[in-house]
C-alpha cells in the first residue's frame, strides 16, 4: 500500500521496538530481591519511581506509535484540510514532548543506576538496566528525528499544496488555459465536410456568363 510522502512507518516501528526493549527489560528483570528482604524492588537504587516512570512512558510511546500507524494508513482518506493539519501538528507536538520525556528517562535511570550499590541482585539485573538506559538514549534521537520530519512536512504544507491540492475550487480570477499548439503542419484529415452538405456548381447548366 502506498504511503503519503509525510508518512514514516519504518521509523514508527523502530520507535515501538525501542519502547518494548525499555519497558520489557524493566518488567522482566528490572525488579530484584535483596538479601535483607524477599520483596522485589526496583534495580535502579531501589527507586520505584525510576522503574515506574520508564515503564509508563515506554508503554505510552508504544501505543502512540500504533495510533500514528493507523492514522498514517487512513491519512489520504481525511477530506478536511484542517483535520490534516491537526494531525501533522499533533505528530509534531507529541514527538517533541516525548523526546523530552525520554531525555528525562535516560538521565533518571542513568543517575539511579550509578548510585546503585554493587550486589548480587544488581549484578543479575545489570544487563536489563543497561539495556533500558541505552535504548532510552536511542529513543531520544529517534523521537527528535520524528519531530524534525514533522516540522519539515508542516513547513512544506504551509502553502496548502501538501495537504490537499485537489480540494480547492479553481480561482475564478484565473485566466483560461491556452489552446494546445499544433505542430504547424496542416493535415487533410483534420477537417471533414459536414453531413448532408450540398455541392454547389459554380456554373449551372443552361446558363452562360455573358461576355462584356
Amino acid at each position: 500500500m502506498s504511503h503519503p510522502p509525510w508518512a514514516f512507518p519504518s521509523l514508527l516501528l523502530l520507535l515501538q521496538v525501542f519502547a518494548i526493549v525499555v519497558f520489557g527489560s524493566i518488567i522482566n528483570e528490572g525488579y530484584v530481591n535483596t538479601d535483607k528482604s524477599p520483596l522485589l524492588r526496583c534495580a535502579f537504587n531501589g527507586n520505584e519511581s525510576a522503574c515506574n516512570y520508564a515503564i509508563t512512558i515506554g508503554l505510552i510511546a508504544f501505543l502512540a506509535c500504533s495510533l500514528f500507524l493507523v492514522v498514517d494508513l487512513y491519512f489520504q482518506q481525511i477530506s478536511s484540510v484542517k483535520d490534516r493539519k491537526r494531525v501533522v501538528l499533533a505528530d509534531l507536538g507529541f514527538s517533541g514532548f516525548w523526546a523530552f520525556l525520554w531525555f528525562v528517562s535516560f538521565c533518571f535511570l542513568a543517575n539511579q543506576w550509578q548510585r546503585t550499590a554493587p550486589s548480587k541482585a544488581a549484578s543479575h539485573a545489570g544487563d536489563a538496566a543497561r539495556a533500558a538506559i541505552a535504548f532510552s538514549f536511542f529513543s531520544i534521537i529517534s523521537w527528535v528525528a520524528l519531530a524534525l520530519k514533522a516540522l519539515q512536512r508542516f513547513r512544506l504544507g504551509t502553502d496548502m499544496s501538501l495537504f490537499a491540492t485537489d480540494q480547492f475550487p479553481p480561482d475564478p480570477n484565473a485566466g483560461y488555459p491556452g489552446y494546445p499548439t499544433g505542430s504547424g503542419v496542416e493535415s487533410t484529415d483534420t477537417y471533414q465536410s459536414p453531413p448532408f452538405s450540398e455541392t454547389l456548381d459554380t456554373s449551372p447548366k443552361g446558363y452562360q456568363v455573358p461576355a462584356y
